[in-house]
């Protein structure tokens, strides 16, 4: 790690493994996470977008981070991610997270409810305020509805506990701004877009394709660290049909659990509703996809054996996600 960051660079958005009937797999969950930290990550955010956070449950969250406390023993920072449109809410699941033993939080703008410029402001400053932890902000307007403008990232920059930024924005001008006019560390939040970030000073990533691939990016981040742009463009270059495979057809959740399952890396490729697995034809384009991959440390294709069956629908678990 960087000095001064406590959350890692080679960050794994990752996916939450569950049974065929939509019930978290705990067993599934630990080998996972021990899986990506041996390939290479050096922290992990459980309960984000692509650990359904949307469908679990608060003690499903609560013990995801106990569980990936466990599992790294030191060898990987532990996020929890995902909060709440409620800031009462948020604020209690953070707390929560940090008494279960979390290294820091994501705190995702508040999505749904469109709240103002001085609604986004005051609910990152309440929550940073309830936790001791070290705060990344997350910046995705495509799922939220709205952007944390420029200014506001300047004034929530000046609280103590808010240190880092996942851009899921794009604006590459912005992050440069950001970066120049702040101490705040960002993390590209695009997995098209990593090398990209990390060329204009970003620290890190988290990143969906990273459950699948996470040597390649620790191959990336560790040239970029070293001044080798030949070396990070490469892995780049080697992750780029990948990427597309688990980024452009389907939401990314469901695309890695459908690939993880076909490596056999996790045992069911379900997702819980409203999401569902792959119809046919979006299957098929992931192959085709998969077929252009060559030469991924970590991963071998040719032992692919994807069950478009096995994908198929969503699953309805028998707790349905708490409010409070």
């Amino acid at each position: 790690m960087t000095s001064g960051n406590p959350f890692g660079q080679v960050l794994v958005a990752l996916v939450t493994p569950f049974t065929a009937d939509g019930e978290v797999d705990w067993p599934g969950v630990e080998k996972h996470i021990d899986d990506v930290i041996a390939a290479g990550a050096d922290g992990i955010v459980v309960t984000g977008t692509t650990g359904e956070t949307s469908t679990l449950t608060d003690p499903e969250k609560i013990r995801l981070v106990e569980v990936g406390k466990d599992v790294a023993a030191g060898r990987a920072k532990i996020i929890t991610g995902g909060g709440s449109n409620e800031t009462a809410h948020a604020i209690e699941l953070y707390r929560h997270s940090e008494q279960a033993g979390a290294d820091g939080i994501m705190i995702v703008t508040p999505y749904y409810n469109k709240p103002t410029q001085a609604g986004i402001l005051t609910h990152f400053r309440m929550v940073a305020d309830a936790t001791d932890l070290p705060v990344i902000l997350y910046d995705i307007p495509g799922r939220t509805g709205v952007p944390i403008q420029y200014e506001t990232i300047l004034r929530l920059a000046k609280h103590p506990n808010i240190l880092a930024v996942k851009d899921a924005k794009g604006s590459f001008s912005e992050v440069s701004r950001v970066l120049n006019q702040t101490d705040l560390m960002y993390f590209s939040g695009d997995d098209a877009n990593i090398l990209p970030h990390l060329s204009i000073g970003a620290t890190g990533l988290i990143g969906v394709t990273a459950n699948i691939a996470p040597a390649p990016y620790r191959t990336m981040v560790d040239a970029v660290n070293r001044g080798d742009l030949k070396a990070a463009t490469e892995a780049h270059r080697q992750l780029e049909p990948l990427v597309r495979a688990v980024m452009t057809h389907v939401p990314g959740t469901v695309a890695a659990k459908y690939i993880l399952h076909g490596l056999g890396r996790i045992s069911s490729p379900r997702v819980r509703l409203p999401l569902v697995g792959p119809e046919e034809w979006e299957a098929a384009l992931i192959e085709d996809e998969i077929d252009h991959v060559r030469g991924i440390p970590g991963v071998d294709f040719q032992n692919f054996r994807p069950d478009r069956n096995a994908a198929a629908g969503g699953a309805l678990p028998k707790v349905a996600g708490t409010t409070r």
